[in-house]
This record gives C-alpha cells, structure tokens and sequence, in this order.
C-alpha cells in the first residue's frame, strides 16, 4: 500500500513525523507537505508562480506553495507511483464544524479526494499536543480497517481525536458537521512604526453541539468522523430560484 502525507503545519511539525513513522511498518509512505504553517490557507492553489520542491534531511519533500499545491503536484506528476491513500495531518488543533472551510488539513485530504483517492484529515483536537501517539494510533486503525474493507467509492473522512490517552478513548462516532458562533471581533493594533494592522478574531463558540455533530463526540472522548462532500449545490432551493427567476 501507498499512501501520501501531508498537513497544513509544515514538513517540520511533530504531527506529521509521529504519523509517518507509524505507518511506516504498514505502507510505503511519501511525506510532501508545506515548507512553512500554512494553516487557513482553505483549497487555495498557487497559479500566480511556479512552485519548487525541496527534500529535507528525513527524506520529507517540501513544497513553497499551500496544501492543496502539495497533493496536487504529488498525485499529477511528482510522484512516479499513484497513491492508494492520502492523509493529512497529524494536525494540532481541532477541525471541527465551520473550521472545515478554512483548513488546510481539511484541503489537502479534499484534493486528493478530488483527485479520486480515498482521503483522511487527522487532526489532534486540542492546542496542547499531548497525544499525538493516540492520533497516530487511531490514523494506523483506520488505514487497517481501508485494507481490509476498501470502500466501493473515494471518501474523504474528517477524522477529530480527543487529546487524551489511548485507553482513554470511548470510542468511534460516525457525526455530522456542527456549527460555531459568529467569529469574535477582529483585533485592532499598531506596529512599532505606529501602522494600524488588525488580527482576525478567534473563532467562535460552537452553538450547533448537540448529539450527532463532531463538536459532542469529541468533547464525549470519542474519536468523531465525519464524511465530506464538495457539492455545494443547495437542491432545495433550486425550485424556489426557478419560481422567482420566473417571477415577472
């Protein structure tokens, strides 16, 4: 088995060497990831400029572009070999809810889900970046469970694990996309040359957590799965549009 890595963090962050060591007894595993934290960085492709690719001193290829740049290039040309799967993360941080829109751990597993290929995005749900291990561990079940049972389909699963022990999990949870607050006020400062500058405010509290979503499994201690589509389309509104279109 194949499988390619990447992340949003960067090739150096702790989360993606975890995890490319664990599977590493399982699958001949390709890490091409950001030179630098691309976190927020959503599905966003680098057309303006060409893109290079570098190898770290761990073997790990490097991209100056975004996420999605990085499977993109490794699946339409870098790679000699088509990956079986791809995975983005470890992440530090949670994706949960409307955060899916903005992750780059989210796009990159989107891409390659675009692209054709079974895709997960694993991401440590907690800043503190205790158990990466537990991720890892998790990532390593689910890789097992797609060998055994390949799904009939691409699927692109948003995968949250508490930051918590192994032992200490209660569990898996098939969930749904819950929703935040509106994002708290936007920042205002100045630099040191007296500019104003403004820092995006933090996110909001989840209001949509109830049973069912990836915010209450994971608050529950239990590793929240979520699967993804990319059709945008709202089919419920499409008669109403028609009747208004029609409208005179």
């Amino acid at each position: 088995m194949r499988i390619l890595l990447s992340n949003d963090d960067g090739y150096f962050a702790p989360g993606i060497a975890v995890l490319a060591e664990a599977l590493s007894d399982l699958a001949s595993v390709t890490v091409v990831a950001p030179e630098r934290d691309r976190s927020g960085a959503s599905n966003s492709l680098t057309l303006d400029r060409p893109l290079s690719v570098r190898t770290s001193a761990n073997g790990f290829r490097f991209v100056n572009g975004t996420p999605t740049d990085c499977v993109h290039l490794a699946v339409t040309g870098l790679l000699e070999e088509m990956p079986d799967m791809i995975i983005s993360g470890i992440n530090l941080g949670a994706n949960m809810g409307d955060d899916t829109i903005y992750s780059g751990t989210v796009a990159a597993a989107t891409e390659g889900y675009l692209l054709g290929i079974p895709s997960l995005a694993i991401s440590l749900a907690s800043k503190a970046g205790k158990h990466y291990a537990t991720a890892a561990r998790v990532t390593l079940e689910l890789v097992e469970r797609f060998q055994k049972r390949p799904p009939r389909e691409p699927v692109l699963l948003n995968v949250n694990v508490p930051d918590v022990a192994y032992d200490a999990l209660k569990g898996f949870e098939v969930t749904r996309l819950g929703r935040r607050h509106k994002a708290e006020p936007m920042i205002k400062t100045k630099t040191p040359r007296n500019e104003t500058v403004y820092w995006v405010g933090a996110a909001g509290s989840a209001q949509d957590a109830g049973p069912g979503t990836d915010f209450h499994a994971v608050a529950s201690d239990c590793v929240s799965l979520t699967p993804l589509q990319m059709d945008l389309t709202h089919q419920q509104q499409i008669p109403a549009i028609k009747t208004w279109l029609a409208a005179k």
